[in-house]
């Protein structure tokens, strides 16, 4: 009898995780971002149906079993027929361009894909039913901010396009979630950095401008120094202070929030970072220390619009989805990082032209 009522408990078990298994789409699946949350994912038991138009992403970042559509977000047409022949119960948004100086340059290319592209997703969704989304936002929401450590009540202020469109997108979800009862979370990151625990994955921009990823190129020969923005802010050395937290820590807080999408017109914000604040300076020692060389540093005048320090307050994440940071501190980040650019020098040497995907 004990070992039949074991038996039943475990078939019921099962059965409710079948039942809270959800078919995800990934858009821009393909990304650094992405192909983490993909990973987290059928970690978690989900099912990820992968869409990328491969101009930035990378197929090779995308396991080889998986189902994966090559095409644009904007594409209302293909993108509702992914999401009734797959039978998509919530949809992930990565599929942005995320280069803060180019979209003051370029500004019409990012209103274009982040805004226009997205809201043609967004119709694809609701004119298929589908009612729960995951965004991908930013703490470039709130511009230079009046206090620290941020939290999600501050006001919203952009200082660059790039800022601007993801706000955009966040009004837009608070309009479709009262007129279309859509579901959805937007996450504000703050700097997304690291690399899958095992080495297989990792962060390949072209051109890349992170300061984690570049500082190991300098160490390792692949470009001659790195340019140090600013050495005379009113911090403890002089440099700004970022909050970095791993890429695999931000993918954990999207699927978390699954649970909290059940409510139809749910509108939910959350800040994801570590809440540590990490000084240029120090980023670059802890590249030096994985590493075991050297970084040459040259150093420059600040940049334009760059906050002296800019860190999460991320209680709320914390508390209403159970999430925790798994990697709290700078050096345990840089290693992953180092371990994925030891072992793919070139990256995934697939490029098609330069850019980058969230």
């Amino acid at each position: 009898m004990a070992a039949e009522m074991k038996s039943g408990l475990a078939s019921r078990f099962e059965s409710l995780l079948v039942l809270s298994a959800m078919n995800v789409l990934v858009v821009g699946g393909a990304g650094y971002i992405g192909s983490h949350c993909v990973r987290q994912l059928i970690a978690a038991g989900h099912r990820p149906v992968v869409l990328d138009n491969f101009v930035y992403g990378h197929r090779a970042a995308v396991a080889p079993d998986l189902k994966v559509y090559d095409g644009n977000l904007g594409d209302e047409a293909l993108v509702g027929r992914i999401l009734r022949d797959e039978r998509i119960d919530i949809v992930m948004h990565f599929a942005a361009y995320c280069y803060v100086g180019e979209s003051v340059t370029a500004p019409l290319k990012y209103y274009f894909n982040n805004v226009v592209a997205t809201l043609h997703l967004l119709n694809a969704m609701i004119e298929a039913g589908v009612r729960k989304f995951v965004f991908s936002s930013t703490c470039a929401t709130f511009g230079i901010p009046a206090t620290l450590p941020i939290h999600e009540n501050l006001p919203q202020a952009p200082i660059n396009p790039y800022g601007q469109t993801k706000l955009d997108i966040e009004n837009a979800l608070k309009s479709l979630a009262t007129a279309h009862g859509l579901s959805f979370a937007a996450f504000r990151y703050f700097n997304a950095a690291g690399a899958a625990e095992d080495g297989s994955i990792g962060e390949d921009h072209d051109p890349e401008t992170h300061l984690i990823p570049v500082a190991i190129d300098v160490a390792t020969g692949r470009r001659p120094h790195l340019e140090l923005f600013g050495t005379d802010y009113p911090t403890p050395d002089g440099t700004c202070l970022r909050d970095y937290i791993h890429v695999d820590d931000l993918s954990r807080a999207h699927i978390a929030v699954f649970e909290q999408l059940a409510a139809p017109g749910a509108q939910l914000f959350y800040n994801l970072g570590t809440g540590t604040p990490t000084s240029n300076r120090a980023v670059i020692r802890a590249v030096e220390q994985a590493t075991g060389r050297r970084v040459k540093v040259v150093e420059g005048p600040r940049r334009a619009g760059d906050p002296p320090a800019l860190y999460a307050d991320s209680s709320k994440a914390q508390r209403e989805l159970g999430w925790k940071v798994k990697f709290p501190g700078i050096d345990a980040i840089v290693a992953s990082a180092w371990k994925w650019h030891a072992s793919h020098p070139d990256g995934y040497a697939d490029r098609k032209r330069p850019g980058t995907r969230a």
